[in-house]
């Protein structure tokens, strides 16, 4: 396993990383890597919480609209919010082809300051890891606290960690995903990959490397992610302290209770009315 010699310790100076940097670019490769990876396995359970609420649902960090068309076409009232104005692009382009803008209406803007009224929501969600981008404190709270505002009161929120990053094993230029990508003669794609952990400052970084290669012509796109290592109780405990009620601890997408080893870590709270 290597180490990278800043792993351990940032150098004196170091700018301090900012969550979200890193999507934009990863906005043309998102859908392809992950079909690979997590596919739609956890698709069905939003979908079935959603569909329990009275109400409008509110998607935290909603991207290429992975999980946001298929509660659209179950008929959910959806609004989705991200940052990132290349990932919304595409959630458009595929709102827009499965004529679902009666049910999705996508936003961009900053999960820590949701421009929304009070109460305005039945159901708030944070799938796949998204409130591990926030690597501040400062940052998750302000999150938590903006989401408890725009619930209604007995509201859902629902939220999932990224199971294994607090134990992710470091590496270094490893080729994690390899195959085609679906254009106009087809691209072949290569992921290569490095792993950091920054134990100091509870990060996870994934520096990312993707090659893409359309006849004679090869591309490299290389840019990082980082995302903070928080555990189960730890989020407890800071939901808790915006003020929701925790209902439920998962350790998969069908309903069993969560412990450590879990391959899935979500989180089921409600604001209390």
């Amino acid at each position: 396993m290597a180490k990278s010699a800043n792993s351990r310790q940032p150098a004196a100076g170091r700018r301090q990383r900012e969550g979200y940097e890193g999507w934009d670019e990863y906005a043309p490769f998102y859908d392809w890597e992950n079909a690979r990876t997590l596919g739609r396995r956890d698709v069905p359970f939003w979908r079935t919480l959603a569909g329990r609420v009275a109400g409008p649902v509110l998607e935290l960090g909603c991207g290429t609209g992975r999980i946001a068309l298929p509660l659209g076409r179950a008929g959910v009232d959806l609004v989705g919010i991200d940052r990132s104005a290349p990932m919304l692009a595409r959630a458009r382009q595929r709102v827009r082809r499965a004529r679902l803008a009666g049910h999705v209406r996508l936003i961009r803007g900053d999960i820590r300051h949701l421009p929304f009224e009070p109460s305005r929501f039945a159901m708030v969600m944070a799938p796949y890891g998204i409130l591990q981008s926030l690597l501040r404190e400062r940052d998750l709270a302000a999150t938590l606290e903006a989401s408890y505002r725009v619930l209604e009161p007995g509201g859902v929120f629902g939220l999932e960690l990224v199971a294994d990053l607090p134990a992710w094993k470091e590496y270094r230029r490893r080729v994690s995903l390899t195959g085609w990508r679906r254009t106009r003669g087809g691209t072949h794609v290569t992921l290569t990959e490095t792993v950091r952990q920054d134990p100091a400052r509870h990060l996870t970084i994934f520096d990312q490397e993707f090659t893409e290669r359309r006849g004679n012509q090869r591309r490299i796109q290389r840019f990082a992610l980082t995302f903070r290592t928080l555990t189960v109780p730890q989020m407890v405990r800071r939901l808790e302290k915006a003020g929701f009620a925790v209902s439920a601890l998962l350790g998969d997408y069908r309903g069993t209770a969560w412990d450590p080893r879990a391959d899935v870590w979500v989180i089921v709270a409600r604001k209390p009315g």
